[in-house]
């Protein structure tokens, strides 16, 4: 799959350089330098530890887009992670063909379209935060190799955005206790967005089959013992492998110039998995004071552990233990706080302050967060 993302990476590049002398090309990019510090010498949170980091967040992007005429067009986007030491790699890669004035399709390597900041979700200068809160942006899958077709129109006084996409995904993940090789198959779905003076409304759902492979290979090494002692049915109930999986999200916003309210909830399910249903929220308010706009901002993530696949195991199984580890490695109940401010000092440029406590009731603990952080467009 690495292999076909760079062919399409530079299929789309040999399309803009091709066409360079018919094309018009454009060029933006933004950018995130942001430094944080946890307030204690034991809080871990969003990769940062009590020592000052700028680089963990810090990102560069270079976006290009070519116009080729005839309503097709190319798109590409080159980023750098500090936290990949920012070597760049492609974001998005995808050619767009416009049927009409309100209908476009776009093919390539495209956003997962899961959340209502997931097009600019790396675009810090886009929202009031230092990040997207992390209880609802949790899933790793950002991008997939798909078609998508997407219709604007009017419903009345109503804007109306409505997306369908189908692709597939491989890559790695952290959504599970150790880092895996996942891939999605057959993924499709829809989004819905409208939008009508100052409120705004989304929903989104998507589907696909999903497969992992731990890299460390534990929970393998547990699926095959149990397996091979008689337990299938308990391994099949912690395998992830070709399992239904479910999106649902729902977004709701108020901007009238001054008050910035938003939320959203979202509700994944993996079936006859270890993955438990996942369930997160957030809800944030700001108030723009001239350039500056402080707000709060509440997150919750809450995963019940499928703890009925080692209560189906006699105490005395020796295996129960090594089950109830796995299982419960996906338990997770946290809760966190924001609050920050943003000052925009410049046309193209915020400044932003943020201190995050996170509580998590698992582990019974709280872990808090200070970043400070420039997030500008160009």
């Amino acid at each position: 799959m690495v292999s076909k993302i760079k062919q399409l990476s530079l299929g789309v590049l040999l399309a803009c350089t091709a066409s360079a002398a018919h094309a018009d090309i454009r060029f933006n990019g933004f950018a995130s330098i942001q430094g944080g510090t946890t307030l204690s010498s034991s809080d871990r949170l969003y990769g940062y530890d009590n020592e000052i980091d700028f680089k963990n967040e810090s990102l560069f992007a270079l976006q290009t887009q070519a116009d080729l005429g005839d309503r097709l067009s190319v798109t590409a986007q080159l980023m750098g992670r500090g936290s990949n030491d920012f070597n760049a790699e492609f974001e998005w890669a995808y050619l767009t063909y416009e049927l009409n004035n309100q209908t476009r399709i776009n093919a390539g390597r495209l956003r997962t379209p899961f959340y209502r900041y997931s097009d600019f979700m790396d675009v810090g200068y886009a929202y009031d935060w230092a990040r997207v809160p992390n209880s609802v942006y949790n899933l790793d899958f950002n991008n997939l190799e798909g078609v998508s077709l997407v219709r604007f129109g009017q419903l009345g006084n109503v804007d109306s955005s409505l997306q369908f996409i189908v692709g597939s995904y491989s890559g790695i993940t952290n959504i599970t206790p150790t880092p895996a090789d996942v891939s999605i198959e057959r993924a499709a779905g829809a989004t819905w967005e409208l939008t009508q003076g100052s409120f705004s409304t989304r929903v989104a759902y998507l589907t696909g089959k999903l497969t992992m492979v731990d890299q460390d290979g534990e929970l393998s090494g547990l699926l095959a013992l149990l397996s091979q002692s008689g337990f299938a049915d308990t391994a099949n109930q912690i395998s992830i492998d070709d399992a239904s999986s479910i999106f649902m999200g729902l977004a709701l916003g108020y901007d009238n110039g001054s008050m910035v309210v938003s939320g959203e909830i979202v509700r994944a399910r993996v079936s006859n998995s270890v993955i438990p249903t996942q369930n997160g929220f957030y809800l944030s308010a700001g108030y723009r004071i001239n350039s500056y706009t402080p707000f709060v901002s509440f997150e919750r993530r809450d995963n019940d552990a499928k703890a009925e696949i080692y209560q189906n195991l006699a105490e005395s199984n020796p295996f129960r233990p090594g089950v109830m580890m796995a299982v419960e490695s996906f338990n997770t109940k946290r809760d966190t706080w924001n609050l920050g401010s943003r000052y925009d000092f410049h046309p193209s440029a915020a400044l932003k302050v943020q201190f995050s406590s996170e509580k998590d009731k698992v582990a019974d603990r709280r872990d808090q967060l200070l970043t400070v952080g420039i997030d500008l467009v160009f």
